[in-house]
């Protein structure tokens, strides 16, 4: 008899790797949903219910059948045409009969989308539940994200961790099969400290609530991490204070426990004369603890740490991991003291030690390159040029220090706190941390002119430098990260007032003599082109930037006017025809023979195109007018008048006319028009 009920699965294991818990519960709960799915075991609007923790991955699937329902199947055979050869069966035709098992009269016709076909139908009674499970869960577990698998014991099994239990239960009823040698049960293990024995769950629909009551666990990862976000919240409020850690770090605790409990404890007030920078970082990064700031955003000595397991008396748990702490911020103030006893500028010479690319050279001959062009760009920015040539050759000092030896993404933060204490001045230092922004999507452009200079300095030397030598972005190969490189100085050139194509030339003359292609400087520039297609995608429509960028523009501070006038051009009602004559005038100034002179009204043979001159005469000084006063919209609306003499000179006048003369001067009136046009933007492309 078919029915229905919530099926569960669960495999109980040894702690899985934090990180990547997330990805493989929903691979696992995505392949079982979507396979059962794919049998008709399930309808497919049904929503799968996803459980991980640190020793478990499992799913729970409402309205699940633990019978398969019967399957039409049909195998096609060859076409009527083929089927028949005067009346009588081909050979075709009988033989797939045969493959069937069945007589040709027992076959039937349908239409397969070419053409009609002889098939075969028949019904399969459907399987159940128990004689596939096993298959999917297998299926499920070959799926998994996990890049590493390991033996246990002395089985030839593998997975991401040794597995202990196999759960499935559809409904009450345990659904028999067997995985790496483990058989279903309705058995499964709670906390690991907290619990004792084996938890009975005694239906699918009681898995979650059971191992909370009686196994301490907190199965779903969504409720676990909605309680741990709530709770760390509360005890931060409590003290008047926020927590200063992003989702990741909650996640990857969240991935760690089973039984969340926060915790406060802290530090001596000593170790906050240590960059608050550094002590956030190793409490986070070391002990993924959460620290807490006050109102003002500096660093308290108290911290909130999520522990996973509820003591009596929680004092012992609270002072361990102070102690851990104590011995992790230590190491941070030694660090930083030893690092103050020599200035940034005495430790230049290392960086000769330090080899940026074997090509290339060492860090050092890096930073004699960021020197002069920090100098160049501050200059053209109007900028203070030796506080940034300054900026840019202490830079990468802080390299070769041991906080940043230990904690190397405080590179940049440790070169401007040093930096101040060296005496230097504050655009300098805040330049040094600055020059590494932005650092990914999203991120905050530099605060200063100084430290614009010195970022794009530090990425176009890059950027041009190892393009240069032949190592190019291939596919979604990009080891050196050009492709970011370039979104950070796109959107620092947006900004400003610079000149792409202008700021990678000088890039490339900083390099030595024969070091780069010759083509380097002109790839790149078509490379970040190609790179502001992607950034403005999320904004604007890609007729639109093509339009823009096919005159490949070089000053980028007016790209997002030009565009948003383009999308007001297209709206008008004349904008459509406009884009499909230009379209066809550029096709035809493509075949055009020889170089295209002046137009020539003494050489006007009908009426249509000396309107079209007259037209385009009338309304070019004030269509330069707005281009010059950067009103790109207005330029662009002049350009509807045209529709008419546009329209008329196409209908009325033949461009190839047998007279060489005319057919070149009617060549010339329609190269002016598309000046005219392209003034802004290649109407041609908002074609359809």
């Amino acid at each position: 008899m078919t029915m229905k009920a919530t099926l569960l699965i669960e495999l109980l294991t040894e702690e899985l790797p934090p990180k990547a818990l997330q990805k493989l519960a929903a691979s696992f709960a995505d392949t079982i949903s979507s396979e059962l799915k794919r049998m008709a075991f399930v309808d497919a609007d049904a929503v799968a219910t996803v459980f991980a923790s640190p020793r478990r991955l499992a799913v729970s699937l409402p309205g699940v059948l633990n019978l398969q329902p019967e399957q039409t199947l049909v195998k096609k055979g060859p076409s009527l045409a083929a089927g028949m050869k005067d009346g009588q069966p081909s050979k075709a035709l009988e033989g797939f009969a045969r493959s069937c098992g069945v007589a040709v009269s027992e076959l039937i016709t349908l239409n397969d989308g070419k053409q009609d076909v002889y098939a075969y139908q028949s019904v399969k009674a459907g399987e159940s539940l128990s004689a596939v499970l096993t298959s999917v869960v297998e299926l499920a577990m070959k799926k998994l994200p996990a890049p590493k698998l390991m033996h246990w014991g002395d089985s030839d099994h593998l997975f991401v961790r040794p597995v202990h239990g196999l759960m499935m239960l559809w409904g009450e009823t345990v659904v028999d099969g067997e995985v790496l040698g483990l058989k279903s049960r309705n058995a499964t293990r709670g906390h690991r400290f907290m619990s004792e024995g084996e938890v009975l769950v005694e239906s699918a629909d009681s898995y979650a609530r059971t191992l909370f009551d009686a196994g301490k666990v907190v199965a779903s990862f969504v409720a676990r991490r909605e309680l741990i976000a709530k709770r760390l919240h509360d005890a931060a409020a409590v003290l008047g204070a926020t927590i200063a850690a992003d989702d990741a770090l909650i996640d990857e605790v969240c991935a760690l426990v089973e039984w969340p409990v926060v915790l406060e404890a802290g530090f001596e007030a000593e170790f906050l004369k240590v960059p608050q920078e550094c002590l956030i970082l190793t409490m986070q990064q070391n002990q993924k603890y959460f620290p807490l700031l006050d109102a003002a955003g500096k660093l308290m000595n108290r911290f909130l740490l999520v522990s996973n397991i509820e003591a009596a008396d929680p004092s012992h748990v609270i002072q361990g991991n102070e102690r851990v702490l104590r011995a992790r911020l230590s190491d941070a103030k030694f660090f930083f003291e030893q690092d103050q006893k020599l200035p940034l500028a005495a430790r230049l010479e290392k960086l000769a030690g330090v080899v940026y690319h074997n090509k290339i050279g060492s860090q050092l001959e890096r930073v004699a390159r960021l020197e002069t062009l920090a100098g160049v760009f501050a200059a053209k920015l109007g900028s203070d040029v030796e506080a940034a040539r300054r900026a840019a050759r202490l830079a990468k000092a802080d390299l070769v220090t041991d906080m940043v030896g230990e904690f190397p993404e405080l590179q940049g933060v440790m070169g401007m706190y040093y930096a101040s204490h060296d005496g230097e001045s504050a655009v300098v230092a805040q330049a040094i941390e600055g020059h590494y922004h932005p650092r990914f999507a999203g991120d905050a452009l530099p605060q200063s002119d100084v430290a614009t200079a010195v970022a794009l300095a530090d990425k176009l030397e890059s950027i041009v430098g190892i393009w240069g030598i032949g190592l190019i972005p291939t596919g979604d190969k990009d080891p050196f990260a050009l492709r970011r490189a370039a979104l950070g100085v796109l959107r620092m050139v947006l900004a400003s007032p610079l000149d792409l194509k202008d700021i990678i030339a000088e890039t490339a003359a900083v390099f030595p003599a024969g070091l780069l292609s010759d083509a380097t400087a002109d790839e790149v520039f078509a490379f970040a082109l190609e790179r502001l297609k992607h950034f403005l995608a999320t904004d604007y429509k890609g007729d639109e930037i093509d339009a823009v960028l096919s005159l490949t523009p070089s000053r980028l501070d007016e790209v997002r006017a030009v565009l948003a006038a383009v999308a007001e051009f297209k709206a008008l009602p004349e904008a459509a025809t406009l884009a499909a004559a230009n379209k066809r005038v550029k096709n035809i100034l493509k075949k055009a023979e020889g170089e295209i002179g002046a137009v020539n009204p003494a050489l006007f043979a009908e009426d249509a195109e000396r309107a079209l001159f007259e037209a385009i005469a009338a309304i070019a000084p004030e269509v330069d007018a707005k281009f010059a006063a950067h009103d790109f919209a207005g330029a662009l609306s002049q350009l509807s008048s045209l529709k008419l003499p546009v329209d008329a000179f196409f209908d009325g006048v033949m461009v190839m006319a047998d007279d060489a003369a005319v057919r070149a001067n009617r060549i010339a009136l329609l190269s002016r028009l598309a000046e005219l046009f392209n003034r802004v933007a290649d109407i041609s492309l908002l074609a359809d």
